[in-house]
């Protein structure tokens, strides 16, 4: 009898103890709304296309489609007000993790952008560096077919 309750303890705790990886990455993210996150949320909507452009250009050679990319996978590391006090030329540096299918993070990118009203449509990316690549090992099977053969 205590063996069988030891094991029944044991697979609770396996079960408890597992998350996947979507999951896992949104442990540390706010639970209640701020004006600051609704400023970034803002800041992440005015951004996203340019993000997904580039992040579309990091991982043609890596996965058969394009990853997406959701707001609340880009976190602001960085932000400098470039021309002092009320000026309205920035600097933001992001981290972002792209995801394909139900939320399988596919790598990790750090891209930083101009924002200013003298660039084209006021935004200019200045630096984009890839952190890290897919693994086949992060795929569930039914996914792994898109990875391009040269990553597997």
């Amino acid at each position: 009898m205590i063996k069988k309750a030891m094991a029944i303890l044991f697979v609770m705790a396996l079960l408890v103890s597992f998350q996947p990886a979507g999951i896992a990455m949104m442990k540390d993210k706010p639970r209640q709304d701020s004006r600051e996150l609704m400023f970034q949320d803002m800041l992440m909507l005015f951004l996203l296309p340019h993000i997904d452009n580039e992040v579309a250009d990091i991982y043609k050679d890596l996965l058969t489609h394009a990853p997406v990319v959701y707001p609340y996978f880009a976190d602001v590391v960085h932000v400098e007000r470039v021309n002092g006090f009320r000026g309205f030329h920035f600097l933001v540096t992001l981290e972002i993790v792209p995801t394909v299918g139900p939320h399988i993070p596919v790598g990790k990118d750090r891209m930083t952008f101009d924002i200013s009203p003298v660039n084209p449509g006021n935004v200019k990316l200045v630096f984009r560096q890839h952190l890290k690549d897919p693994r086949e090992s992060d795929f569930p099977p039914n996914y792994a077919d898109l990875l391009k053969k040269s990553v597997k």
